[in-house]
Formats: C-alpha cells, sequence, structure tokens
C-alpha cells in the first residue's frame, strides 16, 4: 500500500473514532436529560476534552496531508469533507456538552416528565442519534443511497422543534413559576434542532466526496 493511502486510512479510522465518541456524548446527553442523571451529565462533560482534541488531531493531520501529497481529485475531496465533518462532529459535541450542563443546571435540572413526553424530546434525539448512526455508515462505505431519508429525519427534527414553542408557551400559561426554566429549555431545543443541522451539513460532504455533487443551497431562491 502507498504511503498516501495509508495515511488516508488512518485518517478515516480517527474521524471513525470521534464520530462514535461523539455519537456516545449525544446518546449519554439524552439519559441524561431525560433521567435527571447528573453523573451521565457530568460524564459528557468530562468528555468534551477528548472531543475537542481529536479535532485538533485531525486538523492537522489534513493539512499534514496536502502538505506532502498534493492531492487531486476524488482524494481531494475527502480530504476537504473530513475537514468540515471533523469541525462539525466538535461542534455537535459542543451542543451534547451544553445539554448535559443544563441537567447540572441546579435552577432549572428537572423537566417534568409529562412536558418532556409533550415536547417530544425523546423522538427529537433518537431521529438526531439515527441520522448519526446512518451519516457514519454512509461515510464508512461510501455509499450515499441512505442520505435522502436522513436529511428527511432532519424534517421531522424540524417540526418537532416548532411546534415546541406553541407547547412550551401554554405550559408555562398554565405554571408561570416555571419562565425561566421554560426559557432555558427554548435553548435547549434549539442546541438539538442545531444538532440535526450539522447532521444534514455532514451528510452534504458525503455526498461531494462520493459522488462529487454539490447540495449545498439547491432549491434555495436565487
Amino acid at each position: 500500500m502507498k504511503h498516501n493511502q495509508q495515511e488516508l486510512l488512518t485518517l478515516k479510522e480517527d474521524i471513525n473514532q470521534m464520530w462514535r465518541l461523539v455519537i456516545s456524548q449525544v446518546e449519554k446527553a439524552k439519559q441524561s436529560l431525560i433521567g435527571n442523571n447528573e453523573e451521565l451529565a457530568l460524564e459528557v462533560v468530562r468528555l468534551e476534552k477528548r472531543v475537542n482534541a481529536f479535532e485538533l488531531k485531525i486538523e492537522r493531520s489534513c493539512e499534514n496531508y496536502i502538505a506532502l501529497f498534493n492531492p487531486v481529485a476524488v482524494d481531494l475531496r475527502l480530504i476537504l469533507s473530513l475537514i468540515k465533518i471533523n469541525i462539525t462532529l466538535e461542534r455537535i459535541g459542543d451542543y451534547a456538552e451544553g445539554i448535559a450542563r443544563q441537567v447540572l443546571d441546579k435552577d432549572c435540572s428537572v423537566l417534568h416528565h409529562e412536558l418532556i413526553e409533550e415536547l417530544e424530546l425523546e423522538k427529537m434525539f433518537n431521529l438526531l442519534l439515527q441520522m448519526m448512526e446512518d451519516s457514519f455508515v454512509a461515510l464508512s462505505s461510501e455509499n450515499t443511497r441512505s442520505s435522502g431519508k436522513i436529511l428527511m429525519k432532519d424534517k421531522e427534527v424540524n417540526e418537532i422543534y416548532h411546534r415546541a414553542f406553541n407547547q412550551l408557551e401554554a405550559y408555562l400559561l398554565q405554571n408561570p413559576a416555571e419562565i425561566q426554566c421554560g426559557l432555558k429549555t427554548i435553548l435547549l431545543i434549539r442546541k438539538m434542532e442545531r444538532i440535526g443541522d450539522h447532521c444534514s451539513n455532514i451528510v452534504e460532504e458525503i455526498v461531494f466526496y462520493v459522488e462529487a455533487k454539490v447540495l449545498k443551497h439547491i432549491g434555495t431562491a436565487e
């Protein structure tokens, strides 16, 4: 195997390890929020440093690969995609940490079980995790057939997000003493919605790498 191909394999493995870690972070953030599990929340906060370390390592490796091998065609597309996926995964990790920190917020750490169900937070988390897992498989297999399905899940996430405003408004009208917690809940759901957007961005990068197609801004007005 040529040296440059070995370096690409190493880069892919590093991204895979980071990806699995970030999926784990989102899963633990979900469990900590739904179960009010402070121990899991603390673990998410602690492991964020590992996510950041992966980002720096992969960024340096991509820069070194470009400098050493001057890649073209599919190899260049792969490196450019990995650079963006790396940044995106780190941001998803940041959002997972932000959700965990809300669990540790003594002023608003516990969401009523009924509210969690009404806002469909568990369903929202499950959709995000499916998006991350499916896109992980798409990159590993270099197969984009699932890209449309993943992007449709982001639409479901957005629908839950938009419904949440009316649901929270009705809840807070009946429970005015919890307005501060309600505002923090809006920020939490916003973090989850942003994770969905970032998952869509990852899918776009995979399609760019595998098919040399640019999906960004397709269908938007000129």
